[in-house]
């Protein structure tokens, strides 16, 4: 009887194991790396944008930046084929800060820079509860594989002491 289970034990441990053996793996490439440039003067931080991938501010001078990635594979997955910048950024900017009070949409401008695609706009609103105007720089960027959201803002009376480290930001975005 002893013999009989010892047999058993050791034919159920084989065949799990020869079992564990045959399974086939696949590899699946997991994470995305891009850089961007961002003034000193901002430190990296969390709770701005639950989906944004980077965050980053400086209350004291009241600047905040976020950049949020869209893989073109996943966003096929999801059915969302864009054929260009120019549909990506369409189909963003018809919802951003739709429903805020003065809401005010630049016309887009488009440029290239090294295989990568940008088009940036200013949009701005009147927030009821801060009584103060919000200026944003908003870029979209396109490389082979991505679509990025490149969004920085500050009270819109600093908008021209800050817009041009928010330019800077966003045309030094690469992947």
């Amino acid at each position: 009887m002893k013999y009989s289970i010892t047999v058993l034990i050791i034919f159920f441990t084989l065949k799990s194991t020869f079992c564990i053996g045959q399974t086939k793996f696949i590899q699946q490439k997991a994470g995305h790396i891009f850089f961007i440039n961002l003034p000193d003067y901002m430190n990296k931080t969390i709770g701005l944008n639950d989906v944004a991938t980077i965050q980053y501010k400086n209350s004291v001078k009241d600047v905040y930046t976020i950049a949020i990635e869209d893989s073109k594979e996943d966003l096929a997955i999801l059915d969302m084929h864009y054929s260009s910048i120019n549909e990506f950024h369409e189909d963003f900017v018809k919802d951003f800060l739709k429903d805020e009070e003065k809401r005010n949409i630049s016309k887009p401008i488009y440029q290239s820079k090294d295989n990568i695609n940008f088009v940036e706009f200013d949009a701005s609103y009147y927030d009821k509860e801060a009584k103060i105007g919000i200026y944003y720089l908003v870029g979209i960027v396109e490389s082979k594989s991505h679509f990025y959201k490149v969004l920085s803002w500050t009270n819109i009376e600093n908008k021209d002491k800050f817009k041009a480290d928010f330019q800077n930001t966003l045309y030094s975005l690469k992947d």
